[in-house]
């Protein structure tokens, strides 16, 4: 396959493409979020664990301008603003999603149970 540059940056394949697109610690978790309705800044980032303002504030802002999540600004005091999933971020989500049962594949064959993870996690933050 043809390498091809875009902006400066150099992409091996299709894969690579998305990969570059969609990847980094942070974009996945937020589009995932965003897969069944609008949330809120706050919402996201109490959603979120360990995401940090800034990271959060950069995400939302690259999403934004790669198309993937769309923005709306509310003139109200105070200020609100929401974010929703656009027609391309709902198409990402399509793949996140095989990614993610993949995953739950994988986890399974190597003795991970995420579901019994997620209910102890559940349990940890109500006694909290």
């Amino acid at each position: 396959m043809p390498d091809v540059i875009i902006k400066n940056r150099r992409f091996y394949n299709p894969v690579d493409f998305v990969f570059k697109k969609l990847g980094g610690t942070w974009k996945i978790p937020v589009l995932w979020r965003l897969r069944t309705n609008t949330r809120r800044y706050t919402e996201l980032q109490q959603d979120i664990a360990h995401i940090s303002q800034k990271m959060l504030t950069q995400t939302l802002k690259e999403l934004e301008a790669e198309g993937f999540v769309s923005k709306k600004v509310f003139a109200e005091v105070p200020p609100r603003t929401e974010y929703s999933l656009t027609p391309k971020g709902k198409k990402a989500i399509e793949v996140i999603t095989y990614l993610r049962n993949y995953g739950l594949q994988l986890m399974k064959e190597e003795g991970i149970d995420y579901d019994a993870m997620i209910e102890a996690e559940k349990k940890n933050i109500v006694k909290k």
